[in-house]
């Protein structure tokens, strides 16, 4: 078995993990530490990722720290529609609709953390 999970730096961790619960639906795995100082394991329908505090003193930085992203995570879902919409209903902002592109249909956001979202599924 492989599977890749995506560790996404975040500013105020605590408040990431909310965010993720309410845009998409996400339920916490494992978690530890206090406040915004967590290390959370979250899935979101069988895509499973983490959210940690960002720190520059160990390199992690967030977007916002960085100048912007240095990737984009893709979130295969039934109905990217109402993920989308969900999503944005939560605090993220909408940098493309939801249509058909490349043989997906697909829209994207940017989360509250300054992380770019695909969100999509094939055909």
């Amino acid at each position: 078995m492989a599977s890749i999970q995506p560790e996404l730096w975040v500013d105020g961790a605590a408040t990431a993990v909310e965010f993720y619960a309410a845009a998409f639906g996400a339920r916490v795995l494992h978690r530890v530490g206090e406040g915004e100082d967590v290390v959370a394991q979250l899935d979101a329908g069988g895509a499973v990722f983490w959210v940690v505090q960002a720190d520059a003193g160990r390199r992690r930085l967030s977007p916002p720290a960085a100048g912007g992203t240095t990737g984009r995570v893709l979130l295969v879902v039934d109905d990217p529609e109402a993920v989308h919409a969900r999503a944005v209903a939560a605090g993220a902002t909408a940098t493309s609709a939801v249509a058909p592109e490349h043989g997906w249909l697909v829209g994207r956001i940017v989360d509250p953390f300054g992380h770019e979202w695909e969100i999509g599924r094939p055909g």
